[in-house]
């Protein structure tokens, strides 16, 4: 099954997807937000179309102790208003720590701060997207 996992910001997206089997997750795109969660969530929609996904995967960006903050509570908002557009389920998933990951790997690649900002949207997604895809495999062995 193929997936978008989604990393939302308030100023940009990061989109990652998942291969036809739903084993490997990759860094998609960067969506910069257009000023309108409805034209966000129509461009998300199209991406849906795009490759052919059967999900979308939002990441929940939960509290260090595992409780919901207010980013969490904005997070399911805007997921279950995404549901309402992109015509196929919306699930969200603990993205805690994947910006952190995400800009890990990327300093490890020697990039610039500059170019690290460009992408780390896109990698914490596919972090977030990786993790939700691991689950599912273990969940499915079980």
């Amino acid at each position: 099954m193929r997936v978008l996992g989604i990393d939302l910001g308030s100023k940009r997206i990061g989109i990652a997807t998942s291969d036809r089997s739903g084993t490997i997750a990759t860094p998609y795109t960067v969506l910069l937000r257009c000023g309108s969660m409805g034209g966000d969530h129509r461009n998300i929609a199209k991406m849906v179309v795009e490759e052919e996904a059967e999900a979308v995967i939002v990441g929940l960006p939960l509290n260090m102790d595992g409780s919901e903050g207010k980013a969490a509570q904005a997070a399911r908002v805007e997921a279950a208003r995404m549901a309402t557009v992109v015509g196929v389920p919306v699930h969200v998933h603990d993205e805690r720590l994947t910006t952190v990951e995400a800009d890990r790997v990327l300093m490890e690649q020697k990039m610039n701060a500059q170019a690290r900002r460009r992408v780390v949207d896109k990698v914490a997604a596919a972090v977030m997207l990786q993790s939700w895809l691991d689950t599912q495999a273990h969940q499915a062995k079980s």
